[in-house]
C-alpha cells in the first residue's frame, strides 16, 4: 500500500493519527519537564542533583523524591510548643558555650540535640539517611549544611576533624537548628487538613 493509493478518508485518518501521536509525545515531554521543575524547586537544585547522581537515572530519582514527599506527608510533623522551643534554645546556648573548651564534645552534643529537636517535631530519627531524606522535603536549603556537619561529626569521632572543621560544623548545625526551632506555628487550615 502506498500513499498514492490511499483514498482521501484514509489519508485524513493517517494524518490525524500522526497528529495525535505527536500531541501525545509533546504532552508527555511537557509533563516530565514540569515534574522535574517542581521537584527541583521543592528539593533545591543541590538535593535534586544529588538524588539523580546517586540513583544514576533521572526518572527513578524523581520517583524516589516523590516517595519522600508522600512519606513526610504521612508523618505527624508539628511545630514545637513554646516550652519545648525555649528548652531547646537554652540547650543550644549551652552547647555553643561548651565549644570553646571542648569543640569535639560540643559538635557531638549539637548532633544529638538536633536529633532531639527532630524527634520532638515528629520526624523519625532512627536512621541518619532516612532522617536526611525526611528533612529534605521541608528544609531543602539547609540539608547540605546538615549533611556536611554530620560528616564532620563522624570524622571527629574517628579523631580526624580539625578545630576549624568543627567550628564550621557548629555553624552548619545552627542553620538547621534555627530553621527547625524557629519555624512558625502552622496555619489552622493546614493543621485541620
Amino acid at each position: 500500500m502506498s500513499i498514492a493509493t490511499l483514498g482521501a478518508t484514509e489519508l485524513v485518518l493517517v494524518i490525524l493519527l500522526v497528529v495525535v501521536v505527536a500531541a501525545g509525545l509533546a504532552a508527555l515531554l511537557w509533563h516530565r519537564k514540569r515534574r522535574t521543575e517542581r521537584l527541583r524547586s521543592k528539593f533545591g537544585g543541590a538535593e535534586y542533583a544529588r538524588a539523580v547522581k546517586e540513583d544514576g537515572n533521572r526518572r527513578r530519582a524523581e520517583a524516589g523524591l516523590d516517595l519522600r514527599s508522600e512519606r513526610v506527608e504521612g508523618l505527624h510533623i508539628r511545630p514545637l510548643a513554646l516550652a519545648d522551643r525555649a528548652r531547646f534554645v537554652d540547650s543550644w546556648r549551652r552547647v555553643q558555650a561548651r565549644f570553646v573548651d571542648g569543640p569535639a564534645g560540643a559538635v557531638t552534643e549539637a548532633d544529638q540535640l538536633l536529633g532531639d529537636v527532630m524527634s520532638t517535631r515528629g520526624y523519625p530519627v532512627g536512621d541518619y539517611e532516612q532522617r536526611s531524606a525526611d528533612i529534605s522535603v521541608d528544609h531543602p536549603l539547609v540539608l547540605k549544611n546538615y549533611r556536611t556537619a554530620h560528616e564532620t561529626a563522624l570524622r571527629q569521632a574517628r579523631g580526624e576533624a580539625s578545630t576549624e572543621e568543627l567550628r564550621q560544623a557548629m555553624i552548619q548545625y545552627r542553620t538547621l537548628f534555627e530553621e527547625l526551632v524557629n519555624e512558625p506555628e502552622m496555619p489552622l487550615a493546614k493543621v485541620a487538613s
